[in-house]
């Protein structure tokens, strides 16, 4: 016997990709695909080449800052203000050392995150939520695949990083030994190297796996507003209507414009026919128009409804099948007829008021 298997239980997956309001809806609670891991190696890249770079201009001020010391030390009488000079010129040269350091990790952090999520601001994040203090929702963020992924990536960052300072520390080793015999500067120079250097490799392989870590992010976004074929259909009735009174609008705005269509026919000059199928009425005042116009048009019980009503109000009625369609076809209701149908039009006009001419002197 062959399984029935109910479609309805389907209904529900989230198998279609998220909507632009689904999306808008998504960044205004401040749900973004971003990387936490991205900040943390442009810091440590940037912070460490940085501080590579102007280690010239530290090292000059440190030692002027230390001859400044040493050249005003007979001077120092123990005193409060003689503290708070030396307090206040430490701090002023630590600030010139420091701030482009700290100026440039507040520019490229601010960079990291602009490019991953562009500029935003929500506080819907900061909103006090129960379930951040509710125990059993704590207790499944804790054991959540979340919380799983985010501890193996931090075992494997820990890994890869406890790795790179073990083999810059193994290579030097070889100075290390000799660091008592090397001069104050020169040793300091060493290991301003050995700390730089070791930066930098870290620095660019956790940029490789912040890499790595937003495009799963991304994914895992992408698959977090995910909807259902029932969402994407209760979305559309809520910003477009509900397709049932969407239909009757329609039906409603057919009839209004049949009906202003039917109004306009007496005061066509002519009704030109198939003589079955078609039937185009054109209006023509020299004074106000470039071309006729069409104000009317229609097949089958249109068209007999059109010719019924131009007989009621003596529009004359002609029978020209070619022209009929070609009316038709390239005309719109409202439309003046294109200019390569002048001709035959005219001559139908022409005919037209010569029979109204006929019928006055008569």
């Amino acid at each position: 016997m062959m399984a029935r298997i109910n479609l309805q239980l389907f209904a529900g997956e989230k198998t279609e990709p998220a909507t632009p309001r689904r999306r808008e809806e998504a960044r205004k609670k401040g749900q973004v695909a971003k990387s936490g891991e991205l900040g943390v190696a442009v810091m440590v890249l940037v912070g460490f080449l940085t501080i590579s770079a102007l280690r010239p201009f530290w090292m000059d001020r440190i030692q002027s800052l230390v001859r400044h010391f040493l050249s005003t030390a007979h001077e120092w009488d123990g005193s409060i203000s003689a503290l708070q000079g030396i307090f206040l010129t430490a701090l002023y040269q630590a600030g010139l050392v420091l701030v482009p350091v700290l100026a440039a990790l507040f520019v490229f952090a601010f960079a990291s995150q602009a490019l991953q999520v562009g500029f935003m601001f929500t506080g819907e994040s900061i909103m006090p939520k129960f379930s951040r203090i509710n125990p059993v929702e704590g207790f499944r963020r804790i054991f959540s695949k979340r919380a799983l992924v985010e501890f193996l990536k931090s075992v494997i960052k820990i890994i890869i990083v406890a790795y790179l300072v073990y083999r810059q520390l193994r290579g030097a080793v070889g100075w290390v030994v000799g660091l008592g015999l090397t001069d104050l500067l020169q040793s300091f120079q060493l290991m301003g190297d050995t700390i730089v250097r070791m930066a930098s490799w870290v620095g660019v392989v956790l940029l490789i796996f912040a890499a790595a870590d937003y495009l799963y992010q991304r994914w895992e976004f992408e698959q977090s507003i995910m909807m259902s074929k029932e969402e994407i259909k209760e979305e559309l009735r809520q910003t477009e209507g509900d397709p049932l009174v969407r239909s009757k609008i329609r039906q409603k705005q057919r009839q209004l414009a049949a009906s202003r269509m039917m109004a306009a026919i007496p005061t066509a000059d002519v009704v030109v026919t198939n003589p079955t199928h078609y039937a185009v009425a054109l209006r023509y005042k020299a004074d106000d128009m470039e071309a006729p116009q069409v104000v009317a048009k229609g097949m089958g019980h249109v068209a007999a409804k059109i010719k019924e009503i131009a007989a009621e109000h003596g529009v004359t009625i002609v029978s020209k099948p070619e022209l009929a369609r070609a009316l038709y076809k390239t005309t719109e209701v409202g439309q003046q007829i294109p200019p390569d149908l002048y001709p035959a039009v005219a001559e139908l006009l022409a005919f037209v008021y010569r029979l109204r001419n006929k019928a006055a002197q008569a």
